[in-house]
């Protein structure tokens, strides 16, 4: 690396710990090349500070950085990087005796929020679920994913269920959740019907008295690897996206029903969650929507009228 004549002191040093990172500690050229880009990063954000040498870098110069950064769209794992090889760097300056203590020492990046779960729009749900086929097993499929997704379960509820856990008469299910947490939920028309269609059909396939609900070709319970693979199948035949995976018609679930209805708690009690704050991850809700509820609601939000 050739000095910047703009910078020379601060892109000395550089040059140094370069060769500090590669020949003494042994650093992949891969972790080191990182490291550089981060440290010039750094370089021509402290020069546009008028920062002239290393020493005169201080906590707050660090935090100013990585604040730049993160409002300019740089994910926190990013940042903690930068702040990994800033640190480093400090702490080589350290060590020539060129620097009494380290400015990025207690500077932390922020975390990056949790993305939300993907999920299905309703008109992909419909596309799946509207053409339920006449063979046995494709039957079955669509009571489980119709009811998966009318009732939100966890695909370790949907293996769990057995025949006596549906109450048909009430449009319910009793399910066990996490923690052996049982909840009364309720089922759509939609996913009583498909239920009740295979139940029809389940005979066909039931050996010694099976009790679970959805089983497999053999007779047995089915699993959730099998569940897995029917879902991506029966997506694909349906010209859905192939990467679908049954925790998805819970998230769909979720997302459309606090959409139409803005009940948190309800969509919590639905979704069995302990705390309230697993539920908040679902509650993107649109802009305008909430702009309207202001509007119509804050006593002082609506234009006086001349």
């Amino acid at each position: 690396m050739i000095p910047d004549p703009e910078q020379p002191r601060l892109t000395s040093a550089l040059q140094a710990f370069m060769g500090h990172v590669r020949f003494e500690r042994r650093m992949s050229p891969k972790t080191a090349e990182a490291y550089r880009r981060d440290l010039g990063k750094f370089i021509q954000f402290a020069t546009e500070r008028r920062i002239q040498d290393w020493p005169e870098v201080h906590a707050e110069d660090v935090r100013a950085f990585v604040a730049s950064n993160h409002r300019a769209g740089l994910s926190g794992r990013s940042l903690q990087r930068a702040l990994s090889a800033l640190r480093a760097m400090f702490r080589y300056l350290m060590r020539e005796g060129l620097l009494e203590n380290n400015p990025a020492q207690g500077v932390h990046a922020p975390r990056d929020g949790k993305r939300l779960p993907r999920g299905l729009s309703p008109e992909s749900m419909a596309t799946m679920l509207d053409r339920p086929p006449a063979d046995t097993l494709g039957i079955r499929d669509h009571a489980m994913f119709e009811l998966m997704y009318s009732s939100g379960l966890r695909l370790s509820e949907l293996v769990g269920m057995n025949v006596g856990h549906l109450d048909r008469a009430d449009g319910s299910a009793r399910i066990q959740g996490k923690g052996g947490r049982t909840r009364i939920v309720p089922v759509g028309q939609a996913a009583l019907r498909a239920v009740d269609r295979w139940l029809e059909v389940r005979a066909r396939l039931e050996k010694g008295g099976e009790q679970a609900l959805f089983i497999g070709r053999h007779g047995g319970r089915l699993g959730p690897r099998s569940i897995q693979a029917r879902l991506k199948l029966w997506a694909a035949r349906h010209g859905i996206d192939p990467s679908v995976h049954p925790h998805m018609l819970r998230h769909s679930f979720a997302t459309h029903l606090l959409e139409g209805s803005r009940d948190l708690r309800a969509v919590q009690e639905l979704l069995g969650h302990a705390h309230i704050g697993t539920t908040q991850i679902y509650t993107h809700l649109d802009f305008q929507h909430l702009a309207q509820v202001y509007d119509g609601a804050h006593p002082r939000a609506k234009k006086r009228k001349d």
